[in-house]
């Protein structure tokens, strides 16, 4: 930074040019989508549907608000355009409002250029510093968006007609920058009149000062579709004044939901065990969502987040790394059993639509079970399980369940060798407790096929012909 110019003279001879914000969003996301790489970071599945829609709303300049159930990156996306800003930023020393040193607005700016000139110091300000946000809440005023008088400013000495006695609010403090206010419609309708003249005249009005602030802002906001009409509003004014409202979507497809949960889980480590969630388990998870989003016993206006999903795929490895501890296994593998353990991570992410009370825990099991005998049909092809079928005919009984050690769930493949084809097909791995898993994946798919019978659960399963 010592190389960077420090007085307005120096700023001038180094040939830096002021651009509004929106003209230099639009300068670098053309680069980025000239050169391939994305506009935004750790977004998945997008690509067709969203991110072409907030390409052209960044080319175009507009303000943008994204509208869109919970869970759908909306405010991720919002933070990324902060990568669009330029690297470093000059402004007017002592600019509470990031004043362009080329054309100031505050009243401190402008003494200080009118008096020092050239002279002026320069202060360079770094991109995250031009990014501001606030969620919107029904207490939040004209005074924390806008500005009010600052008292303490006023018992120093100044008269109430002194600009210099205004306590900026967040906007003016994100002049030069990017502004983003969350869930827009929990915003009172009052407040929401104070934004109009910042997204169409680009300047703001403070307690009746005759002052003008020409702000440059680019405005971006997020919504719950439902909020519109239920919780709040935007008012038709402020709705006009977005330039591009783009919807925006849960994952389309499991392949992608499951992309999703890999990168957004945090990994069991340092606890004694390893812990190793194969794919096929993953795919149960991410199906519970997709067939979550499509019960008709589920609250579909609530949505379904993709936090359902990442917190699901924890849980059930948490459940594994618990049950490895316990019989003092070195490697831990999600089965069929440790799916009981979604009941509690589940009930809390979705709403259950019912008449009678209690029978959350049962539609919650069901929709678990389709999702395991949906992934079963994709991964393992029927044929490949005939003899298995005609072994349990034959009077084989095999028990399973989250106490027994790999060990001993393995001992069915001593009993039943035509179970180890589709066994390590699916398992993907010899180690015994890959192998293990698989054991259970298989039966748990033979009994929702209704090839075997099943009684019990958890802990205490028993596998038996029909």
């Amino acid at each position: 930074m010592t190389s960077r110019p420090a007085t307005l003279g120096q700023l001038r001879d180094s040939g830096w040019e002021s651009r509004p914000v929106k003209e230099e969003v639009r300068r670098n996301a053309a680069r980025r989508i000239a050169t391939g790489e994305p506009l935004v970071e750790g977004v998945l599945g997008y690509d067709r549907t969203v991110l072409p829609q907030l390409e052209n709303a960044l080319l175009a300049g507009h303000d943008i608000i994204f509208l869109g159930e919970r869970g759908q990156a909306k405010t991720r996306m919002i933070r990324s355009l902060t990568g669009l800003l330029d690297e470093w930023l000059p402004v007017v020393a002592g600019s509470e409002i990031q004043d362009d040193p080329y054309h100031p607005v505050s009243r401190h700016a402008r003494d200080l250029v009118a008096e020092r000139g050239d002279d002026t110091p320069i202060d360079w300000v770094g991109r995250e510093l031009r990014f501001g946000e606030k969620l919107a809440t029904p207490d939040t005023s004209i005074a924390d968006l806008i500005g009010e008088v600052d008292p303490i400013k006023v018992a120093e000495g100044r008269y109430l007609s002194d600009e210099l006695t205004l306590h900026y609010g967040l906007v003016p403090r994100t002049n030069r920058g990017i502004f983003a206010i969350n869930e827009l419609p929990d915003l009172a309708e009052r407040i929401q009149v104070g934004l109009l003249n910042v997204l169409e005249e680009r300047d703001v009005q403070i307690r009746g000062y005759k002052i003008r602030l020409p702000l440059d802002v680019m405005l971006v906001a997020s919504a719950n579709p439902e909020d519109y009409t239920n919780r709040g509003r935007i008012i038709t004014p402020l709705k006009d004044r977005f330039g591009a409202q783009i919807r925006t979507h849960y994952p389309l497809d499991v392949e992608t939901e499951v992309a999703v949960v890999h990168q957004e889980a945090t990994p069991l480590a340092d606890i004694g065990v390893d812990v190793e969630v194969p794919d096929y388990m993953a795919e149960v998870v991410a199906t519970l969502s997709h067939l979550a989003r499509r019960s008709p016993q589920v609250n579909q206006r609530s949505g379904v987040s993709v936090r359902l999903s990442v917190a699901n795929y924890e849980t059930l490895a948490a459940s594994a790394a618990r049950r490895a501890l316990r019989l003092g296994e070195r490697d831990a593998v999600p089965r069929v059993s440790d799916l009981d353990s979604l009941a509690a991570s589940t009930a809390g992410k979705i709403e259950v639509d019912s008449i009678d009370e209690g029978r959350d825990g049962l539609i919650i099991g069901r929709m678990v079970a389709e999702s395991v005998l949906t992934v079963f049909r994709s991964r393992v092809p029927m044929d490949t399980v005939r003899e298995v079928v005609a072994a349990f005919d034959e009077g084989v009984v095999a028990r399973a369940g989250d106490d027994l050690s790999s060990a001993e769930l393995l001992q069915v493949l001593a009993a039943v060798p035509a179970l180890r084809p589709a066994v390590v097909s699916l398992a993907g791995s010899e180690s015994p407790a890959a192998l293990a898993a698989a054991v259970e994946m298989v039966l748990e798919g033979l009994h929702l096929s209704k090839r075997l019978n099943k009684d019990g659960s958890g802990s205490a399963t028993t596998y038996r012909a029909r």
